[in-house]
């Protein structure tokens, strides 16, 4: 096993083996040129521009990393060091569809480890596999945000909310049949690649798809529906110079300006007790002592 060449700085050459074909090169490059010309600055680019190789191969490869480092005149090290940082970068081959789920506090307790592990039967891949036929890969996924909705179940970062076992094993057979799934909250799914070259900024061009976009439902709002049938309002605050229930932000910026008024006197020096005050129309030549 021969070890892989380092790169240290800009400019090193890349192997062969480690670029992407000609063809693909001259497929690519103008999306990520559009990419680069919405940043004042092109290394901001860099997230963008990983979603894009990541809709051409399903995760990062070193080909990615180095057309983005090329473009961008960054390191391979340097761009590997962004794309680890973020998990929605992944680091193994992708199937079409990404079914994460989610196990985190509330999720567990409504039910998201009985989800995984039937879903691990069910498919007979371990969290990170893909099945053999490349359709769907699992994953044991942190929190999404949706505890309103547990537990929950996401499909190419897409909602499925409120899930069972018995419906997560229905999903994930929709999905290898090829029939045409819709998440709770939002568009029919693509596949993970579309999907990736959405995120790197592109519109989804599939009719209706903008229009799909979810709202918030029932559940995240319940807070908020209580409070207005029984007439809640925020408590009074103990600030003398707000009105009650006036918005915390009232009047901040004179109370920040008097605060840091305060601030810049008790920080200057107090004079020393026999210091002289200074005469500023007396003048000394620096020459006689």
């Amino acid at each position: 096993m021969t070890a892989e060449p380092v790169f240290l700085t800009f400019g090193d050459p890349v192997p062969p083996e480690r670029r992407y074909p000609a063809d693909v090169v001259a497929r690519l490059e103008p999306d990520a040129r559009e990419i680069i010309a919405r940043y004042p600055d092109a290394r901001s680019a860099l997230l963008p521009l990983l979603h894009l190789v990541q809709s051409e191969d399903g995760y990062i490869t070193p080909a990615g990393i180095a057309f983005c480092g090329g473009l961008l005149e960054l390191t391979p090290a340097e761009v590997t060091a962004v794309s680890t940082f973020y998990s929605m970068y992944r680091r193994r081959p992708t199937g079409d569809f990404l079914v994460g789920v989610c196990t985190n506090t509330l999720c567990a307790v409504m039910g998201g480890d009985e989800i995984l592990a039937d879903l691990i039967d069910h498919l007979g891949v371990s969290p990170g596999g893909t099945t053999a036929d490349g359709s769907i890969t699992l994953e044991h996924l942190e929190c999404n945000a949706a505890c309103d909705f547990a537990p929950v179940v996401m499909v190419n970062w897409e909602f499925f909310d409120n899930q069972t076992p018995e419906s997560g094993r229905v999903l994930v057979d929709a999905l290898r049949s090829g029939e045409q799934v819709t998440p709770t909250r939002g568009a029919p799914l693509c596949t993970f690649r579309e999907t990736a070259r959405i995120l790197a900024g592109f519109p989804d061009a599939r009719p209706g798809s903008s229009d799909a976009a979810g709202s918030a439902g029932d559940p995240s709002l319940a807070g908020l529906l209580i409070a207005r049938d029984r007439g809640m309002q925020a408590p009074a605050t103990d600030r003398p110079d707000l009105p009650d229930n006036a918005s915390p932000d009232a009047g901040r910026t004179g109370a920040a300006d008097e605060a840091q008024a305060s601030r810049t006197a008790a920080d200057k020096p107090a004079p020393a007790p026999d210091a002289q005050p200074h005469d500023h129309t007396a003048t000394t030549d620096s020459k006689e002592v």
